[in-house]
C-alpha cells in the first residue's frame, strides 16, 4: 500500500514537472512565478535542494522578469529575435521545475528525467510556438504577431494553473501539444523551403 501510494506521488509530482516545463516553451518565466506563489502559500511542495524558488526575494525576481518578458513579446521584430536566443533558457527553465516539482526520486534519476523530458518538452514546445510566429510574420507581415503573443502568455498562465492545481490533466494536456508542436514545427519547415525555393544545381564539367 505504502509503495503504491509512492508511485502515485511521484507520478503527480512528475506530471506537475512536465506541465510546468511546456509552459516555459511559451513563456520561461510565468511558471517560475506561478511556482514561487504556490510554494511560498502552501500550495506545492518543492524539492531541497530547490527551495529558494518559494522565497521572496525569488518572487520579487520572477515578478519583474515575467513582466519585461512578456512585454519585450509584443514589440515587433524583437519577437522574433527572442524566439532565436529563447530556445536555451526554455530547455534550462524546463529542467528546472521538473527538477523542483519532483520529490521522493533518486536525485541522478531526477535530473536525467528533468533534462531529458522537462527539457525536452520546453524545447519542444518553444520550437513550435517559434514556428507558429515565424508563419505568422511569413503570411501578415508580422501584423498577427501580438495575437501569438498573447495567446502564449495565456496559454504558460493557463498550463502552469493547470499543472499546480490538476497535474494528470496537465500532463495530459502537454502530450497534445506536444503532438502539435511537431506539426507545427514540420510545417513550418515545408513553407520555408518552398519559400526560399529550390537550390541551384551546381554541373561540375
Amino acid at each position: 500500500m505504502d509503495t503504491d501510494i509512492s508511485t502515485l506521488e511521484t507520478l503527480l509530482s512528475l506530471s506537475l514537472g512536465l506541465g510546468l516545463a511546456a509552459a516555459c516553451g511559451f513563456r520561461v518565466f510565468v511558471p517560475l512565478l506561478l511556482m514561487s506563489v504556490a510554494a511560498l502559500t502552501g500550495h506545492l511542495e518543492l524539492a531541497d535542494s530547490l527551495a529558494w524558488i518559494g522565497t521572496w526575494p525569488a518572487l520579487t525576481v520572477f515578478a519583474v522578469a515575467t513582466l519585461l518578458e512578456i512585454g519585450a513579446y509584443y514589440v515587433p521584430w524583437l519577437d522574433n529575435f527572442l524566439d532565436g536566443v529563447g530556445v536555451p533558457a526554455a530547455v534550462i527553465a524546463g529542467t528546472v521545475v521538473t527538477a523542483s516539482a519532483v520529490v521522493g526520486m533518486d536525485p541522478m534519476l531526477k535530473w536525467t528525467l528533468a533534462v531529458i523530458a522537462g527539457g525536452g518538452v520546453a524545447g519542444i514546445v518553444h520550437g513550435g510556438m517559434a514556428a507558429v510566429r515565424g508563419l505568422s510574420s511569413l503570411t501578415t507581415g508580422g501584423t498577427a504577431n501580438p495575437l501569438v503573443s498573447t495567446a502564449e502568455a495565456g496559454g504558460s498562465l493557463t498550463l502552469s494553473a493547470l499543472a499546480v492545481m490538476i497535474p494528470f490533466a496537465g500532463a495530459a494536456l502537454v502530450t497534445l501539444l506536444l503532438v502539435a508542436g511537431v506539426a507545427v514545427i514540420r510545417r513550418w519547415r515545408t513553407r520555408r523551403g518552398r519559400a526560399q525555393g529550390p537550390r541551384p544545381t551546381v554541373v561540375v564539367t
